[in-house]
């Protein structure tokens, strides 16, 4: 990957202004920084974005700034004054991609909305990520990501049947809103290299989240089936679960390939389940996944961690087992493939960070560095604007813009 700072990146020469905070519109343009695009992040005077400020904070900033905002410019501008969206109109003459996710009608009420920007670009691309999307009935309510995950559908399916459902650990409706909006982004703009034009994108956080809910909805029409949650099993897939170890460790093991799980019983010394002609394919193993997974449970909770993970790799039966973050950092299979990648933040201390995805072989992403002080670039683009000396002291006065020295 780090090659790949001395050749051309696929995005370069392209100018994107991230309109937004927290995660989902800046997850997206990080995405879209790490392959060359110029990310111009306006955040407000002041207090910034206010993810520096949340999970684990050192020397004032949280780690996850240092991810979610790599290869991206700090603009400090003041978008409720006039003279603060004055300036975004300017940038946006000059961008390729607006990124945004206020509440809709929001920008629309600071002169910034698709209709004021397009007039001036039509050549602009605008990507809106919200709750509930720029239409329907529920289009003002305020939503974010875990209200997505619960209205897609994921949240009933997660935890313990019969048990209040738990969230996912991470903000993954967040995180599929900005990929469906990166994947928008790079259709809209081999739309535009046909017709010149831009349009927008809208994504919902949870139409992100409902387009990954597989058959969950083809089966309620069908048969009226409500997929319901399954802890760690895997309902209609037989076997696919979580299996308890020799002191205490779990396993996850998933043999429910025909030919891999004839393997698996061979292992567990089951071969009249391996030969069991009502088993030999999923549809009727899952009719007796109860009668299964106690046979691969009796099995594993005599045997180490180690010991099955060795067993199971040596007959090609997928198995893992629960990674922490240690778990991960130590990884070898991590490290060979670049997934744990470290950089110098300005403190001097060194940080591990994911590495760079998709992986491309001629132009692959770059690293590059933390996320960058609050307006640490304002100075740098109201230059490229050609905002004079005089009209800047002004601004800076006035509270519009923050600079750093």
């Amino acid at each position: 990957m780090g090659s790949s700072e001395t050749r051309q990146l696929p995005l370069e020469g392209l100018k994107v202004l991230e309109l937004g905070q927290l995660i989902a519109g800046p997850f997206a343009t990080k995405m879209l920084g790490e392959f060359g695009a110029d990310v111009i992040k306006i955040e407000p005077p002041g207090s910034g974005d206010p993810l520096r400020k949340w999970r684990l904070i050192e020397d004032g900033t949280s780690l996850w700034w240092h991810v979610q905002t790599r290869n991206k410019r700090s603009v400090a501008l003041d978008l409720r004054s006039e003279e603060g969206q004055a300036l975004v109109r300017q940038l946006a003459c000059e961008a390729d991609v607006v990124v945004e996710n206020f509440r809709p009608g929001t920008l629309d009420h600071w002169g910034l909305g698709w209709s004021a920007l397009s007039a001036l670009n039509p050549r602009l691309i605008m990507v809106h990520i919200s709750g509930y999307g720029q239409t329907g009935p529920y289009r003002d309510k305020p939503g974010f990501g875990v209200i997505g995950e619960a209205m897609g559908g994921l949240r009933y399916l997660t935890g313990q049947p019969d048990e209040p459902s738990v969230r996912v650990g991470v903000s993954i409706g967040d995180s599929l809103s900005a990929l469906y909006a990166v994947i928008g982004t790079l259709l809209a703009l081999q739309e535009r290299q046909r017709s010149g034009l831009g349009q927008e994108i809208d994504v919902a956080l949870y139409e992100s989240v409902f387009a990954m809910m597989e058959s969950l909805l083809p089966e309620y029409d069908a048969s009226g089936e409500i997929r319901q949650p399954s802890g760690s099993a895997l309902p209609g897939i037989t076997p696919s679960n979580a299996y308890p170890c020799l002191g205490g460790d779990y396993v996850l093991i998933a043999g429910n390939g025909d030919s891999i799980f004839k393997r698996l019983m061979g292992v567990i010394g089951r071969d009249d389940l391996a030969n069991d002609p009502a088993l030999a394919h999923n549809d009727g193993r899952s009719q007796q996944a109860d009668r299964i997974d106690a046979a691969i449970q009796a099995w594993s909770e005599q045997h180490p961690r180690e010991e099955i993970l060795e067993a199971l790799d040596n007959a090609r039966v997928p198995v893992g087992y629960p990674y922490t973050a240690a778990d991960i950092a130590s990884d070898p299979h991590y490290l060979a493939r670049e997934m744990i990648q470290s950089f110098t933040r300005p403190n001097g201390k060194p940080l591990k960070v994911p590495g760079v995805l998709p992986r491309l072989s001629a132009t692959p992403g770059r690293l590059g560095n933390g996320g960058p002080a609050l307006g640490q670039h304002t100075e740098e683009v109201l230059d490229e604007l050609g905002i004079d000396q005089q009209t800047r002291n002004k601004l800076r006065q006035a509270g519009i813009i923050q600079e750093v020295p």
